[in-house]
């Protein structure tokens, strides 16, 4: 990709509306959740819901999909419909199998799964203008099933420690902010929502030996990452390699409005996989009633995940969540919070000495 190709990819991933009508879903509820349901979904009937306009620099970032007032969600983050509709966990599936993340895998529309589309699109040099068209579904199609059978093992059902706390003082006691669950760990690895594992495993126990049913996922990516851009206004981190090709698109939070992320550009300084977490309300945040320096012990459910990847500004850095269904849907303290399994595969991809650009 030339410097000027790249230089149009933000403006590619941000710029653009979509009509009324393609935020809607369609009237008629989705299948209920299977694995054959799954398995056997088009996607063509998602392309006129994922029909967008030409970019326009003057239009609006992606609005997310409109809630439905009294729906009973399946997720606590579900967007645009009242169940999860077996198409779109499909399409989720086949992005996170082609190496583009849509975030939690959950069934439902939304802003990360249509991010997820146009950096697909633009990664693969497709034409048109990130649009999911025929184009984009040939390239994505697999003859590989997108749920698979799964059984449980020893390893998944190890290391599960009781609920945890949300003060800090109290977590900082723990020995490790582990899964709270089988579900939930088993949900993690899959990159699925607790819900949607769930739900597309009714009346399982989580046990070992147990056959359940999970989303196939791709493996994580190879390659070398040269630089690193945070589009706070999108809400995606993107990565290149040394020639300017698009290596691979996360879904992100990057700060908020009280805790803004920092601008500019700034270098990796080291990258810590399980780390544990230094609390100081005096150059961090105020969590509750705590006034001291607090050590957390490491852990998925730890404030940052399973990954730190810190930064030559003080304090800031590019991490993980305990909380996966949240990504760009909350804000953060000012780091860039990625879900554990992104997080994760950039992790291997990055060396200290890479600049990270925050654009704004």
């Amino acid at each position: 990709m030339n410097f000027a190709a790249r230089l149009s990819l933000p403006l590619l991933l941000v710029a653009f509306s979509l009509p009324t009508t393609a935020q809607q879903l369609p009237a008629a509820s989705p299948p209920p959740l299977t694995p054959e349901a799954i398995n056997a979904a088009s996607l063509e009937p998602l392309l006129p819901l994922f029909a967008v306009p030409l970019p326009d620099e003057s239009a609006e970032p992606l609005p997310p999909p409109p809630q439905n007032e009294g729906a009973t969600d399946l997720s606590a983050e579900a967007e645009g419909s009242k169940l999860p509709d077996p198409a779109i966990a499909r399409l989720q599936i086949l992005l996170d199998r082609a190496g583009v993340s849509p975030g939690v895998i959950d069934g439902y529309d939304g802003a990360n799964v249509r991010k997820a589309v146009m950096a697909f699109a633009a990664i693969n040099g497709l034409p048109g203008n990130g649009a999911l068209d025929p184009a984009v579904l040939a390239r994505l199609e697999t003859p590989d099933p997108a749920v698979m059978a799964y059984t449980i093992t020893a390893e998944d059902v190890a290391d599960i420690v009781e609920p945890l706390p949300s003060d800090y003082a109290e977590l900082a006691e723990r020995e490790s902010l582990g899964y709270t669950s089988v579900a939930e760990a088993l949900a993690e690895k899959f990159h699925m929502d607790v819900n949607f594992i769930e739900t597309l495993n009714p009346g399982a126990s989580f046990v070992e030996g147990e056959e359940i049913a999970v989303a196939a996922p791709g493996s994580d990516l190879q390659g070398m990452v040269a630089t690193i851009e945070a589009d706070k206004r999108m809400g995606m981190l993107r990565a290149y390699d040394a020639t300017g090709r698009l290596l691979v698109a996360y879904p992100a939070t990057i700060g908020s409005e009280d805790n803004p992320s920092p601008s500019g550009t700034h270098m990796v300084e080291v990258v810590v996989l399980d780390p544990d977490y230094t609390y100081n309300p005096e150059v961090n945040f105020q969590q509750g009633d705590n006034t001291e320096v607090l050590t957390l012990p490491p852990g998925p459910n730890g404030p940052v995940g399973t990954v730190w990847i810190d930064l030559s500004e003080p304090t800031y850095g590019i991490h993980g969540t305990p909380e996966p269904s949240k990504i760009d849907k909350t804000g953060s303290h000012g780091c860039v919070r990625l879900t554990n399994w992104d997080a994760r595969e950039l992790a291997a991809m990055v060396e200290p000495g890479v600049p990270v650009t925050f654009i704004e």
